[in-house]
């Protein structure tokens, strides 16, 4: 074990989380943790894959699904109740598809339109051509200035408080040149994604964000569909909830990742 990994709690189902994009996990969730480990005693996975966060190892998106089942395998404690945001949820959905005797459950949280290789496409080059902006130091202050008064703009109008606030503000601040590295290969995952390939049966919720019409919104509501049909499950969506949700809706999210531990364990 290193660094970059923590597991709260000393027993009982355990519980993956993955941040969105190519952030840090540690504080990616606040309060998160600590809730699963209370209730309903989770043992509670906090880990930067390698290529994000605090890991100074070198990764891929294409290489995540393979890295998560040799960690599940080194810490013992599989299969685990897989917690994904933004492209942590295509990560677990990845995951399950390719080792599903590693994934006990899933909760994906607004993940990236997995299987739309269109929005992918715009998603990969979109950030491609800001990382290529931000190779010039003026542009790239600027950049990241443009992605922070955003945070904040959502902190206010939202009224988020606290770590919640914080989360959002730090996870915001970033240079985006990493971000378009952790995005490089989505578009081919996309094109050879299948929801007929995600295993049947295994406990699941998909939160949708309330997304606004236009290409990525209903692209976001399609695929968050075809994915919930595959797993058997309804799309939860709560009314005004952005992409962040899992900051705006922290109590309401925290109990949907409870309801899909608890069916793993019969508990319910």
């Amino acid at each position: 074990m290193n660094e970059d990994i923590e597991v709260h709690g000393s027993s009982g189902p355990p519980v993956l989380l993955l941040p969105g994009g190519h952030v840090s996990c540690h504080g990616f969730y606040p309060g998160y943790p600590e809730a699963l480990v209370a209730d309903p005693g989770a043992r509670v996975i906090v880990h930067d894959r390698p290529g994000t966060g605090k890991s100074t190892v070198p990764g891929t998106l294409a290489g995540a699904s393979e890295h998560l089942h040799a960690l599940v395998h080194r810490l013992g404690m599989g299969p685990v109740v897989v917690v994904g945001q933004s492209l942590g949820g295509d990560v677990a959905l990845l995951f399950a598809r390719d080792f599903p005797e590693d994934v006990a459950g899933l909760v994906l949280l607004d993940p990236v339109p997995c299987g739309d290789a269109d929005i992918a496409r715009l998603l990969e080059r979109r950030y491609a051509v800001l990382a290529g902006a931000a190779r010039v130091p003026p542009l790239r202050r600027l950049i990241r200035r443009a992605m922070r008064a955003k945070a904040e703009r959502e902190i206010a109008e939202r009224g988020l408080r606290g770590s919640v606030a914080e989360a959002l503000e730090w996870s915001a601040d970033i240079d985006v040149r990493e971000l378009a590295r952790a995005l490089e290969g989505l578009c081919a995952l996309a094109e050879g994604f299948r929801e007929s390939d995600l295993p049947r049966g295994v406990p699941a919720a998909v939160v949708s964000a309330d997304h606004e019409p236009g290409r990525i919104g209903d692209g976001a509501r399609a695929a968050h569909a075809r994915v919930a049909a595959a797993l058997g499950v309804p799309v939860t969506r709560w009314p005004g909830t952005s992409h962040s949700l899992h900051l705006e809706q922290p109590e309401r999210t925290i109990d949907v990742i409870r309801a899909v531990v608890r069916r793993t364990t019969n508990l319910a």
